[in-house]
């Protein structure tokens, strides 16, 4: 596999950014904090993913370091690999709201499913471990030669016990010990003779509480309270919103004066009889000849009274005693007479009139208080009237409800008190049980606890069965373990050994033309003459050993014809100048895949400038 370019659109410092990568060696050239580091961490995101941690772990996870640092919208990038003479695209999305994975082939124009059978053959066999373990490659560690002298013999021991940097044959096989021991402790070896003394036990009770002296009276008993209580709960209830009922009919019919239905009546009665006299009064105030009559009588009286007077005065000369002989004193006696008269007919009906007016007067107020206390109204009118005995009527309905709620109060009394009764003597038939009641009780709470205790080692049970088949898991991994140790140890061992040493005599300039390893592990470098051990070399050897056991070890890891880039972040920041001109060359003319080397120095860059190796620079 080739990369060809990479494009980050938001990855730690980096957002918009173009690197295209040529076949052979390319050099990443930055000064330090110029984005390396990212640049290498995003092309193994793009091809194994990121996966969150949780936790206080996603506090400093790899997520988190390489989260955006501005636009963070966008987390993602794409990088395009030639496979087996196809392109192909992959485009990967981190964020965790919408992360996405795809990958394009843009050789045959569509899109591939990323299966792990396809990943597998894209990635050379590789897993991340593997990937970080052998073809992306660093400088040893370690500040001091004893401590490099440590790492490489775990980096061998490991690679020639297991043949997998992943794994630690001696590690596991104490963990899984150390397991075993810990599931042999986790283990009860009690719990089955107890368990069959609690079963017998749970029998014997459960045989007693069956007997007809606990036979389930008193629980029926209880029920029929727990029902009697409610119902009388219930009937407590609807005896108090009835009386809330009444008492707000009651105050209805109080505030409007009125106790029950006579006084509706009466009231009622009392009102229209007020109506009649009202319309009596206005009809008779409204007659004309009344009027008219009263007007005459009192003009004729007047005119009889002007006429004595002139009579009076005119003596016995007048009409009346000149010429019909009528004594002037019975003259004036007949006039004054008819005057009189016709003045009390006139002050009858006119005091007659006036009395009308009172009566009228008075009905009115009377009505009119009525109607605006009962409708807001003082109009008197026949449809007031109607509105006003609607009025009474809706009042006698409300009465003859608070009566019908009344009688429902003094018949839900009477439930209550046969409920009380009843309750009473429910209790005394409780009480009188009660001592069969407790000693079953007694036996139900040890039959609980009892079968609580059995379910709890029911589950122990379970769980030693659980630990015991665990505990042979472990045994047959130790065994499994033990037998393939020694296999890989005789075909990978022996095939890394072997490829290391061809790669360590070209990357020393054949300084040392091979290296071995006793059963000690202990490691030496052989020259034309002698055996030195690893312990005795400078730093910068060491380095070159630990450069050819990767590269050995990548060689013998990745499957297929096709391999991945070497990826190399500042390896050879040991070697003085004539090691680093010999490492160059050697990997310009051994390594025939693409190579991909990250450094902070420019004398990789010159060196094979001067040296007329071809390259690709990058720099950021």
């Amino acid at each position: 596999m080739k990369i060809l370019d990479i494009y980050i659109n938001g990855f730690g410092k980096f957002h918009g950014r173009n690197l295209t990568f040529h076949d052979g060696i390319n050099i990443v050239y930055g000064k330090n904090e110029a984005g390396k580091s990212t640049i290498h961490t995003f092309i193994r995101s793009m091809l194994f993913g990121i996966e969150r941690q949780r936790g206080r772990a996603s506090r400093n996870d790899l997520y988190s370091r390489f989260e955006p640092w501005e636009n963070s919208g966008t987390y993602e990038g794409q990088i395009r690999v030639e496979h087996k003479e196809h392109i192909y695209r992959i485009e990967r999305t981190f964020q965790k709201n919408k992360k996405e994975f795809k990958v394009v082939d843009e050789t045959a124009g569509r899109e591939i499913e990323p299966t792990k059978a396809f990943l597998d053959d894209l990635l050379c066999g590789l897993s991340e471990t593997s990937y970080i373990n052998t073809i992306s490659i660093g400088q040893l560690k370690s500040a001091t030669d004893e401590g490099m002298v440590t790492e490489l013999k775990n980096y061998i021991a490991n690679l020639n016990t297991t043949g997998n940097l992943a794994l630690n044959i001696t590690k596991a096989a104490a963990c899984l010990k150390s397991q075993r021991k810990e599931l042999e402790a986790q283990m009860v070896p009690e719990a089955a003779r107890t368990y069959t003394s609690l079963l017998s036990e749970i029998r014997n009770i459960e045989k007693e509480i069956s007997a007809p002296e606990y036979e389930n009276q008193i629980q029926t008993y209880q029920k029929l309270r727990v029902d009697m209580k409610t119902d009388l709960e219930e009937r407590q209830a609807e005896k108090e919103e009835l009386i809330k009922k009444v008492a707000r009919g009651r105050q209805v019919l109080t505030s409007n004066q009125f106790t029950d239905h006579e006084s509706i009546q009466s009231y009622s009665q009392k009102a229209k009889a007020h109506y009649d006299d009202y319309m009596e009064a206005q009809a008779a105030c409204n007659r004309k000849p009344r009027k008219i009559a009263s007007a005459i009588s009192l003009i004729i009286a007047t005119l009889l009274l002007c006429s004595t007077g002139i009579i009076y005065y005119m003596g016995e000369s007048n009409y009346f005693s000149a010429y019909y002989g009528v004594d002037l004193i019975l003259l004036l006696s007949i006039f004054v007479s008819s005057a009189l008269i016709f003045y009390l007919i006139g002050l009858i009906l006119f005091l007659r009139l006036r009395h009308h007016l009172k009566d009228m007067e008075m009905s009115g107020k009377i009505l009119q208080e009525i109607l605006s206390r009962h409708l807001g109204d003082t109009d008197i009118s026949p449809d007031s009237i109607q509105a006003f005995q609607n009025r009474m009527a809706e009042f006698t309905r409300l009465c003859s409800a608070v009566s019908k709620s009344e009688a429902a109060i003094s018949q839900k009394a009477a439930e209550i008190e046969d409920l009380n009764k009843k309750l009473e003597g429910c209790g005394v038939t409780i009480e009188i049980q009660q001592k069969s009641q407790w000693e079953l009780e007694k036996k139900l709470d040890h039959l609980s606890g009892c079968k609580t205790q059995a379910e709890g080692l029911k589950h122990i049970l379970a769980e030693n069965d659980r630990i015991r088949e665990e505990i042979s898991a472990v045994d047959l991994a130790l065994e499994t373990m033990t037998n393939l140790s020694s296999s890989i140890r005789d075909s990978f061992g022996l095939y890394l050994n072997k490829a290391a040493s061809d790669l360590i005599a070209g990357i020393t300039g054949g300084i040392y033309t091979s290296m071995s390893v006793d059963e000690n592990l202990n490691i030496f470098l052989n020259t034309k003459t002698k055996l030195v051990p690893l312990e005795q070399v400078s730093s910068g050897t060491m380095d070159q050993v630990y450069l050819a056991l990767r590269l050995a070890a990548a060689t013998l890891i990745q499957t297929g014809d096709e391999k991945m880039p070497f990826i190399f972040d500042d390896s050879f920041v040991l070697y003085d100048d004539d090691r680093l001109k010999t490492g160059l060359k050697w990997l310009s003319a051994t390594y025939t895949n693409q190579i991909i080397i990250f450094t902070c120095h420019q004398r990789e860059a010159q060196m094979m400038t001067a040296n007329l190796m071809p390259y690709h620079l990058i720099e950021i």
